[in-house]
């Protein structure tokens, strides 16, 4: 009896053996790392909204982030707006500066300090003078907070969480939400993991890097969003490879992460970058 072989079968086989197989197995890998913060990006979820905004800070100079960031920063919720401030100071577009001095006028504290924040590493006089109104409830200029604003500056809770938002404390990088307060206060090791993880991104030992790859598969996906973020920043596009699978983790965090890290450890036609 005469074995009929699938057409797609041969077809797959000849992508996988052909000299360019490797390269077009990139490329869809790329293309696949957009298309999940491309979705994540039009969540109906704020909070997913935010985690896929976050990480298109790791994507220094790319122009299709930046566009993504740009409207990011007009979202209707706060703290999408507190993630695109973040990402806005790490992709440094030449209009990054404006949007950011524009978003210190918003209506929520949260995002006026995310925004202060990033304009302060370049001594913005703006953000010092949105610090000033922070400590003393008044502009220089002598116009003052509004209502709403004022009422979340005396309200404990409300100023936790916005601190929280920022990254104060423990928790390793911005804007990955509130709700997981309970969460991280039940677990005091996770924190401090990631933010080891955090801390081997300028180590140039390569051990350091095979630790953070395995770090990708830790039980809690805090480390694994902070080990994906340092393997981004390593930019050792031999570690690419091994966290593509992360882009299929069950958490939203950790995809969108794995996402940008793929993106940023490939060139333009989706095959690995040479090693800086």
């Amino acid at each position: 009896m005469k074995m009929v072989i699938p057409k797609s079968f041969v077809l797959a086989l000849l992508i996988l053996f052909h000299p360019g197989g490797k390269a077009a197995r990139a490329d869809g890998s790329r293309d696949q790392a957009w298309e999940i913060l491309r979705v994540n990006l039009n969540e109906k979820s704020a909070d997913k909204r935010a985690q896929a905004v976050r990480a298109l800070g790791l994507l220094p100079g790319n122009s299709r982030a930046l566009q993504y960031a740009e409207k990011a920063a007009a979202d209707e919720k706060p703290e999408v707006r507190v993630a695109a401030a973040t990402a806005l100071a790490q992709l440094h577009g030449k209009e990054s500066a404006a949007m950011l001095r524009k978003m210190l006028s918003d209506a929520e504290p949260s995002v006026v300090l995310a925004a202060a924040g990033a304009l302060v590493p370049s001594k913005d006089p703006d953000a010092y003078e949105a610090y000033y109104e922070f400590l003393t409830g008044e502009r220089k200029t002598g116009r003052g907070m509004i209502a709403d604003q004022m009422k979340t500056l005396k309200d404990p809770k409300k100023m936790a969480e916005m601190g929280f938002t920022q990254g104060i404390g423990l928790i390793p990088y911005a804007g990955i939400g509130y709700s997981v307060f309970e969460m991280l206060r039940a677990d005091d090791v996770s924190p401090i993991r990631a933010a080891a993880a955090r801390s081997l991104a300028n180590d140039p030992d390569p051990e350091s890097g095979k630790a953070l790859v395995m770090a990708v598969a830790d039980k809690s996906w805090l480390v694994k969003t902070a080990a994906l973020e340092a393997i981004a920043r390593r930019a050792d596009p031999a570690l690419r490879d091994a966290i593509v699978s992360a882009m299929t983790d069950d958490n939203i965090s950790v995809r969108c992460t794995a996402a940008a890290a793929v993106i940023r450890l490939s060139t333009k036609d989706g095959t690995p970058q040479k090693k800086p």
